[in-house]
């Protein structure tokens, strides 16, 4: 944590002057109440005649000390406000950067609910932890050993029956602390899943409803949130039983002084200023104790916090960045070389042996059965996955020498499920290419046949979307992602069966409008729909996770079963529609 801590060291020990003066000034204090109380009220030393001029000089030094420690208490919150808020906010945008690295399997590992739970939750109990650490620790730390200190000053009898009853105090401290610190831990792991639970519901609302599994959901996640209240109901009835514990056993100490005091009073061996002012640093002891006791709490839970959050800061990036590369003279070749591919964490072969060349400028479709590996194919060549065997090429270079920006920037990719922002149609089509021109994307929204819906609403391309595209339906979020995709005009297009939920008129518009904005691109088509690829240069066609056959559509009907099959059994309704 000290890389996070040491560029706002200045501020920790501005607060840890205003921790110092502060408590310096409620140190001060019991004993000038105590000269008030034995020359100015009781006259003690002079007689039994109270002295007005000690009263009006000891209270006005008092609202002095008092204002002393105000502005110190002043100086100490405003720097650990600082300090902790900053020191979470580079945090949290380090956890960030690395979540951005992470690779397809590390996320599917840590989870979206559970790195939500971490970059938020945890990092605000490490952000306390560190606070109080500062803050609380220093304070009632000082506090307690300074009032301790002052207590021999004043009595030794009095400093020894508080220092007696210290002992027990810690030990009821650290049994609640041995006790509650492994509950840490699991609720955090609780909120996890409760945040997976909010995050799965609220994104598949719909089909909950289309299913009418409400109250299945309810009670789901009503059980998850019940045992996270029943995990923080134990932590807290362990710090419940901590305070009154600490508690009495502070006032007990208390009122052996009150008795001793009063004894050593009537034998004239102490004043009652004295005994006052004894009982006022017994009671900083008890408030610094049960202060102490939630700081601990917190630095406990805060500590566990960190634990998880350091598992994000120290996970490197499984796809590691290539040197670099020269300039290729080749545009948009890609190349598969004996290529096979199992998913990371399993044994079982999604690709095997494959050997495939899609030349600069040609259009190659993707066809086969489901599971037969069409996505995990179109998903090496932006290097989303690391081949377990052989290698993809790129303009000839094997896609592990890029660096990933450099390769991403040659590729435009539309997935299977079309992802919008909850900013406006303008600036989802954008993210295609930051900084494009207003003509560039109004050509590119043209192209995916998406101009037409966009200026048919009221602000056209300035109309916001909603979360995860919910306000569109699903051919206008595909047109806007094929948009995202074209803007780019890189020398690779991945359509990763993206085009399912349009029409067959509108996909044939789009097709024929790509080829002649971008004939120079290569097009990579993964399709269901034999009239969304029988237009290609050539089709291939898999069969688990193997080559079955290749060739144009007119080929493959006289020379592949399996494409027979499929044309056979979806042309028949396909050719009505189209007619």
């Amino acid at each position: 944590m000290w890389k996070y801590i040491k560029p706002y060291i200045p501020f920790a020990l501005l607060a840890a002057l205003g921790i110092i003066g502060e408590v310096t000034m409620d140190l001060i204090q019991p004993t000038i109440m105590s000269r008030i109380v034995d020359d100015g009220v009781l006259g003690v030393h002079s007689g039994g005649t109270g002295n007005l001029h000690t009263v009006w000089t000891m209270g006005l030094l008092m609202i002095l000390l008092v204002a002393l420690g105000g502005l110190s208490g002043t100086l100490n919150n405003a720097s650990v406000h600082y300090f902790g808020q900053n020191l979470g906010n580079d945090m949290r945008k380090d956890c960030f950067r690395r979540i951005m690295s992470f690779s397809f399997p590390q996320m599917d590992r840590f989870g979206t609910g559970s790195l939500v739970t971490r970059v938020t939750n945890d990092i605000t109990q490490v952000q306390n932890f560190v606070a109080n650490f500062v803050r609380g620790l220093l304070r009632t730390t000082c506090l307690t050993f300074g009032s301790i200190f002052f207590l021999f000053r004043l009595n030794h009898t009095f400093g020894l029956i508080i220092l007696g009853a210290f002992p027990f105090v810690v030990g009821v401290m650290a049994l609640c602390i041995w006790k509650a610190g492994p509950l840490f831990p699991k609720l955090q792991a609780q909120l996890d899943e409760i945040n997976a639970i909010l995050q799965e519901d609220i994104s598949g609302l719909r089909i909950i409803k289309a299913c009418v599994q409400e109250i299945g959901e309810k009670i789901r996640f009503g059980k998850a949130n019940d045992a996270q209240i029943k995990t923080q109901l134990r932590t807290l009835v362990i710090f419940a039983f901590m305070n009154p514990a600490a508690n009495i056993l502070m006032y007990l100490a208390i009122l052996t002084i009150l008795w001793t005091g009063s004894r050593q009073v009537f034998a004239g061996s102490a004043t009652p200023g004295v005994v006052m002012a004894a009982i006022t640093y017994a009671t900083q002891v008890l408030d610094g104790v049960l202060r102490l006791l939630m700081v601990f709490q917190t630095i406990t839970r805060g500590l566990a916090s960190w634990h998880r959050v350091k598992e994000i800061l120290d996970s490197e990036p499984e796809l590691k960045d290539g040197a670099g590369t020269e300039e290729p003279l080749a545009r948009g070749l890609v190349e598969f070389r004996d290529v096979s591919f199992s998913f990371p964490g399993t044994d079982q072969p999604v690709l095997e042996h494959i050997d495939l060349t899609i030349h600069a400028g040609e259009t190659v479709a993707i066809m086969g059965a489901t599971g037969s590996g069409k996505t995990a194919l179109v998903s090496l060549i932006p290097r989303f996955y690391d081949v377990t065997e052989g290698a993809v090429l790129v303009d000839g270079v094997d896609v592990r020498q890029y660096r990933q920006k450099d390769l991403r920037d040659r590729i435009s990719i539309v997935l299977q499920k079309a992802e919008l922002f909850s900013v406006s149609i303008r600036e989802n089509i954008a993210w295609g290419k930051p900084g494009a021109r207003p003509e560039e994307i109004s050509i590119a929204a043209r192209i995916a046949q998406a101009e037409d819906f966009i200026l048919s609403t009221e602000q056209g391309y300035d109309t916001m979307v909603a979360q995860r595209g919910m306000s569109l339906s699903g051919g206008q979020k595909q047109r806007l992602s094929v948009a995202r995709a074209v803007v780019r005009d890189a020398e690779i297009l991945i359509f990763d069966d993206s085009t399912s939920a349009l029409d067959l008129r509108t996909e044939a518009a789009l097709n024929a409008a790509l080829k002649q904005a971008r004939p120079g691109c290569t097009k990579v088509i993964v399709a269901q729909r034999i009239a969304s690829v029988r237009q290609a240069d050539r089709i291939v066609v898999l069969e688990h996770g193997r080559i079955a056959a290749a060739g144009s559509h007119e080929a493959l009907l006289d020379t592949c079963p399996i494409y027979r099959d499929i044309y056979d059994s979806q042309m028949g309704k396909e050719a009505q529609k189209v007619g």
